[in-house]
């Protein structure tokens, strides 16, 4: 008897033992691929500019917060590539990169945006000191504002996770100016929110989800102005849930569009973007810390479950809402992405890292796309495609044409950076 007792209690020692080892081997290798694809990122930056080469303004702003990210959850690896350096260098240099920026944006008949950026040398201008140059200033970049209010967002949260990386008091300064910028995109129409940009003409739910999860991340970090941004984001997820936007699938459609009396707005029923399921769950974990109120996070996990079961295949395998692979465009290709890091952010919330915690199943998804993605996804230079179940776009199987880019990369790295155990947690 008491030796079958100790046979019993043995074997599951040496299961638990051979569990450990095997668990800090897959720590190790997540560690190893995330050092790697920064290394590669890096290759498309560019210190004059301040932003990476091959992809937009705002997929810049992702591609600093997942090095920020990154950067909390393997401080060593950060060291050896100077992050902060990164940070201090895009903060002093993105915002005057040798020329003059406008941005325009269009919408495809399902929703999917495209971004077009109009550089402007400053040599066209400099024996003209007129009205047109101030003009093209004041629509400008300076400050990383500029006409859309998701632009605005996706940097205002890149100088956040900055600042829990560096804690250097300018980057939150500029979130916070920033946020300022969006909060006069807010008005009545539709009974409340922000617009997408300064023109006015569209509600969507991205720039709604952005300004909620800037202003409860502000709320957690001053603790001097906590009841003023706690107030804006409590009020924007109110307004959020009742907007509409929300469909009877848990799933959150692009934006709103006037009914047909004018005056109220209703869904739009474009499509679920794989970023617009992602956003919302970092403003409601942001939120919930505010607040103390978990049942925030029992939404946020509706909305995910709900996002998984329609982006995932039968391998676990998270591919865009319209199966737009390799073919997403510059904006699609960092859709993915943003979606897996604030399903980390949510994980992270639920304590999920803990043995035997993972209820919801979200961090196998990380890790099974994690393995995808380095096992199918990475070209010979190491660089990381929009199709994370493969093959790499850009190669043979694909018929060639364009490779991965800065955005897809840093989409892509996501998932890797996600799938590191512990550090930041």
């Amino acid at each position: 008897m008491v030796s079958t007792k100790w046979g019993g209690f043995a074997a599951r020692a040496a299961l638990l033992v051979s569990s450990r080892l095997s668990g800090r081997a897959d720590q190790a290798t997540s560690v190893a691929n995330a050092l790697s694809a920064v290394k590669t990122l890096q290759v498309w930056y560019s210190e004059q500019t301040g932003l990476w080469e091959t992809t937009g303004w705002w997929n810049s702003a992702n591609c600093l917060t997942v090095l920020a990210d990154w950067a909390l959850a393997d401080r060593a690896g950060a060291s050896s590539v100077n992050v902060p350096k990164i940070m201090a260098t895009t903060f002093s240099n993105a915002q005057t990169s040798g020329g003059l920026l406008t941005t325009t944006k269009s919408l495809s008949d399902e929703g999917m945006p495209t971004s077009h950026y109009n550089f402007h040398r400053d040599d066209l201008f400099h024996n003209n000191s007129n009205s047109k140059r101030s003009d093209l200033e004041a629509r400008g970049f300076s400050g990383f504002i500029n006409e859309f209010y998701d632009d605005e967002g996706w940097w205002a949260l890149a100088w956040i996770r900055s600042w829990d990386v560096t804690k250097q008091p300018e980057y939150l300064d500029m979130a916070e100016r920033i946020f300022a910028d969006m909060k006069n995109g807010t008005d009545g129409t539709c009974g409340g929110g922000i617009w997408w940009s300064k023109e006015k003409r569209y509600k969507n739910a991205i720039a709604n989800e952005l300004y909620l999860s800037v202003s409860a991340s502000l709320a957690n970090r001053i603790p001097t102005k906590k009841a003023y941004y706690l107030a804006i984001a409590q009020e924007q997820w109110t307004w959020f849930q009742k907007s509409g936007m929300i469909n009877s699938q848990n799933l959150i459609n692009d934006g709103l569009t006037f009914s047909p009396d004018g005056i109220t707005c209703v869904n739009n029923n474009l499509q679920t973007w794989s970023y617009n399921q992602g956003v919302i769950l970092g403003g409601l974990v942001e939120l919930a810390r505010a607040t103390g109120d978990r049942s925030l996070l029992d939404k946020a996990i509706l909305i995910a479950q709900a996002a998984l079961s329609k982006l995932t295949d039968e391998k676990g395998i998270i591919h865009e809402i319209d199966r737009c692979e390799p073919n997403c465009g510059d904006d699609g290709a960092q859709f993915k992405g943003v979606f897996v890091r604030n399903l980390r952010y949510l994980a992270r919330s639920l304590d999920s890292r803990r043995p035997g915690r993972d209820t919801y199943g979200f961090e196998k998804v990380i890790d099974v796309n994690a393995e995808s993605i380095w096992m199918n996804d990475r070209n010979e230079r190491g660089e990381l495609g929009v199709t994370w179940a493969g093959p790499v776009e850009g190669g043979p199987e694909t018929g060639g044409g364009r490779g991965p880019t800065a955005g897809s990369h840093s989409s892509a790295m996501d998932v890797l950076v996600a799938d590191i155990v512990g550090g930041g947690w």
